[in-house]
């Protein structure tokens, strides 16, 4: 069984291990670009920016506690949460002191769970090769099986009509013997062959 290979390209090897990094910072950069349009000592937006966070975070806990406990919308939520929170504080701010901070600290926690599902999605992705290997190996076994027994039965299929073959030339060349007489075999207790005209017969 052959299987086409393909090769991943580079930038979709490293995209996902890039991704936490590119989203915080994606956030920072947003949020001083903001502090730099206003935002600075601004109780209007601290607030606007602190309600959304809350929410987004009331909206992960009910999502996590409801009754489908739903991860992927509890974690959507939360991320959202942190990322509404960073956003105010670093475009409330004054410099880049505690922005820079918050910056690392959160990317740290993005990769720590982000290597979470990346643990558990190599797991499965080696169970899933694991289980792929055996299946190949096994239908390539019954596969060797196959072709051994259709080869045995090819060799005895050949090795029979080479044997009728020869059994019809022996009674053919028998019978143009000189002297040959089919009754004398009859006389003297043995089984009467089939002549050259009984195998010509269809």
């Amino acid at each position: 069984m052959n299987e086409q290979i393909l090769a991943r390209h580079w930038l979709a090897v490293i995209a996902p291990k890039a991704a936490p990094v590119l989203a915080t910072s994606t956030v920072l950069i947003l949020a001083r670009i903001w502090n730099a349009n206003g935002a600075e000592h601004s109780i209007g937006n601290a607030v606007l920016m602190t309600a959304l966070a809350l929410a987004a975070g009331a909206a992960g806990t009910f999502a996590s506690i409801g009754a489908a406990g739903n991860a992927v919308i509890a974690g959507t939520a939360f991320a959202a949460s942190g990322a509404l929170a960073f956003a105010g504080v670093a475009g409330y701010a004054d410099g880049l002191s505690l922005p820079l901070l918050l910056w690392a600290l959160a990317t740290a926690a993005a990769y720590g769970l982000a290597a979470r599902y990346w643990r558990t999605d190599r797991r499965d992705r080696l169970a899933h090769e694991r289980h792929t290997g055996e299946r190949r190996e096994e239908h390539a076994h019954v596969e060797r099986v196959e072709a051994l027994r259709a080869g045995a039965q090819i060799e005895s299929a050949r090795a029979g009509a080479q044997y009728a073959e020869q059994l019809a030339t022996a009674l053919l060349a028998r019978a143009s013997l000189p002297g040959y007489d089919p009754a004398a075999l009859t006389r003297a207790g043995l089984p009467e062959l089939p002549t050259a005209e009984m195998t010509m017969e269809p």
